[in-house]
């Protein structure tokens, strides 16, 4: 990697998802607090899969821990949802767009190859 004066220097790097499961290997007493928060984390993950609402309440109080006030995180949340519904209405649209080209491409190619037959005169 290179360092702050242009020099490369060798150095061992990880993704985030590799750097957590080397922590959940190493059998440290040292490192069974970072391995239950881990466990705590995907826990909750995995209640806000099963009830999404979950995910918009830690929203929420995530934005309020960080000090926005209660009408900014409802206009975040209302922005969300219309950016949602159109990106929704977009894939719609293109999808119909798609299928439509797809008829008439299919309609095209098969009058191309059906040709006339024609009589041969010996």
């Amino acid at each position: 990697m290179p360092t702050q004066n242009g020099k490369n220097r060798r150095t061992l790097a990880a993704t985030a998802k590799s750097a957590l499961r080397i922590i959940q290997s190493i059998p440290s007493p040292k490192a069974e607090p970072f391995k239950q928060w881990l466990a705590q984390v995907g826990n909750e993950r995995i209640e806000e899969i099963e009830n999404p609402e979950l995910a918009q309440t830690r929203m929420r109080e995530l934005y309020r821990a960080k000090g926005y006030s209660d009408e900014w995180i409802a206009r975040r949340e209302r922005g969300i949802a219309v950016r949602d519904t159109l990106t929704d209405e977009w894939k719609n649209v293109v999808l119909k767009k798609v299928k439509n080209m797809l008829f008439l491409l299919l309609k095209s190619a098969k009058q191309l190859l059906v040709l006339p037959q024609v009589s041969i005169k010996r």
